[in-house]
């Protein structure tokens, strides 16, 4: 909250509606109001040009808008860019942009600061701050989606919730704001562009499988046994391997859609064929894809990145079994922007703000 005002983008449209005819306007003016803050993404209320001054003013009085700014930017030798946003209270969250020839996907978070602690993760290290806004889970997308367009003449073809923070513990939030992205009086982006990664939050997962919005569910596993999994991810203690897989069959019943399994390879812990062997016998709960993926060391981490032999090994075994696999090669890890790298390592509260060239 600012000085006493409310967020106003946590309205509702028939909220907004009341506001504006209490405030003694047109209902037509409310639409007005809501296309400028979730279509056009305006950061100020004077930026809202057909709206009268007195409505602007009285809007200013009560309420804010809960903006992110871009204040850092980084570039990768591979043409990766991780973002850093600066929200309205001073926190720092970080985004990554990643061009391909055909795609541009955009990695968005949900938090700021993650509470998982999953120990081959940058972020788990962090405290958790807060949950992001509807409104920032947007502005993100909308922020990256200006930098795709500008610098590669391209839109944004792929979002995923897999930058800071667990998303389905910021469920409410984060349905709303991908609803907003995804609402034609919004970013109109299709639901089946987007994909929330999660670390395997079973009741969540089910509840995910419910809503309206269908959005694509990627689960974060990287041991397909109990022993294992909690070793590196404690969240497995309260959502066991056998949990998740009734999630995930629940889930599927009420979507249809095909899962995609998220492995982390890492050496001498989770690459051996017994591991695989294992991982294709969880595959048989659901209809699922497998990204595996390469490590990217953290500071102080006690994990390796695994053998490139011993990954492809990995990968051919799953496929002989007639499993889809991708091997995911790692991108922009010379500036922490890879998979399990975003940390915040820049920490200011206010960073201060620069051009914002790629080139």
């Amino acid at each position: 909250m600012v000085s006493g005002k409310a967020n106003i983008r946590n309205l509702s449209f028939e909220e907004l509606t009341k506001v504006v005819i209490d405030l003694g306007e047109k209902k037509f003016r409310a639409k007005q109001v809501y296309e400028w803050l979730w279509k056009k993404g305006v950061r100020t209320f004077e930026e809202m040009k057909n709206i009268p001054k007195a409505l602007n003013s009285a809007l200013d009085e009560t309420y804010f808008i809960d903006a992110l700014k871009i204040t850092d930017l980084q570039k990768s030798n591979d043409g990766t860019v991780k973002v850093a946003f600066t929200s309205f209270d001073g926190h720092v969250t970080e985004g990554v942009l990643i061009p391909t020839d055909t795609r541009v996907t955009a990695c968005i978070s949900s938090q700021v600061g993650c509470s998982l602690a999953c120990k081959f993760c940058a972020t788990g290290r962090l405290k958790l701050m807060r949950n992001l806004s509807p409104g920032e889970i947007y502005d993100q997308v909308l922020l990256l989606t200006n930098l795709s367009q500008e610098h590669y003449e391209i839109n944004l073809t792929n979002i995923v919730f897999m930058g800071m923070g667990e998303p389905l513990l910021n469920f409410n939030n984060v349905m709303q704001g991908s609803d907003r992205i995804c609402s034609e009086d919004g970013l109109g982006i299709s639901p089946r562009r987007i994909t929330i990664s999660t670390a395997g939050i079973a009741k969540m997962i089910e509840k995910m499988g419910e809503a309206p919005l269908k959005l694509n569910l990627a689960l974060s596993l990287h041991a397909a046994n109990d022993v294992k999994r909690s070793k590196i991810m404690e969240i497995n203690d309260s959502n066991s391997i056998d949990r998740l897989a009734e999630a995930l069959r629940n889930y599927h019943a009420n979507t249809q859609q095909r899962i995609t399994f998220e492995y982390i390879i890492f050496k001498d812990f989770n690459d051996t064929l017994a591991d695989a062997s294992q991982l294709a016998d969880f595959c048989k709960n659901v209809p699922v894809k497998i990204n595996i993926i390469e490590y990217n060391p953290i500071d102080d981490g006690e994990y390796e990145q695994a053998d490139r032999q011993k990954v492809d090994a990995f990968a051919a075994f799953l496929e002989s079994l007639n499993l889809v696999v991708n091997i995911r090669r790692s991108r922009g890890k010379d500036i922490d922007a890879a998979c399990g790298q975003l940390a915040n390592k820049n920490k200011a509260i206010a960073l201060k703000e620069r051009p914002l060239k790629l080139k």
